[in-house]
């Protein structure tokens, strides 16, 4: 069974401190779960970094929600393609913060980021390395 892969980038409309991130992971944790939606979700403070893969309509719907979301801004679509299999077995999310390990980051998106497309990898090591330079 083909599944939708999107990757965006976004900003956070607002203060970051608004954004209650425990509240956020276990909607989307327990909404995907219904629509059969995985990936994974990297928040740095100001940019969410997210990809999303499941059936192509729950995948075209959630992204719309997102568009739409009053916490996101400037939404860009980074890549979009059809999978066979799962990329992400589970939901995840890291935050990067100054209290954070940015080696122990670096090790947690590279094992979630292990099976994926090496695009997809890139995208996400990519970032991580950026932010921990910032």
């Amino acid at each position: 069974m083909a599944l939708l892969q999107l990757i965006y980038i976004s900003s956070v409309r607002g203060p970051a401190e608004e954004v209650d991130l425990p509240l956020l992971l276990a909607r989307a944790r327990a909404k995907n779960r219904r629509e059969q939606i995985t990936g994974l979700l990297y928040f740095d403070g100001r940019r969410f970094l997210q990809a999303i893969e499941g059936p192509a309509d729950a995948v075209e719907a959630l992204f719309a929600q997102i568009q739409c979301d009053p916490r996101h801004h400037a939404v860009v679509v980074l890549a979009r393609a059809m999978v066979n299999e799962r990329r992400f077995g589970t939901w995840a999310m890291a935050l990067r913060s100054e209290m954070t390990d940015n080696a122990a980051i670096d090790r947690l998106i590279a094992s979630r980021v292990a099976n994926a497309d090496p695009n997809v990898r890139g995208i996400f090591e990519g970032f991580v390395k950026l932010r921990a330079a910032a």
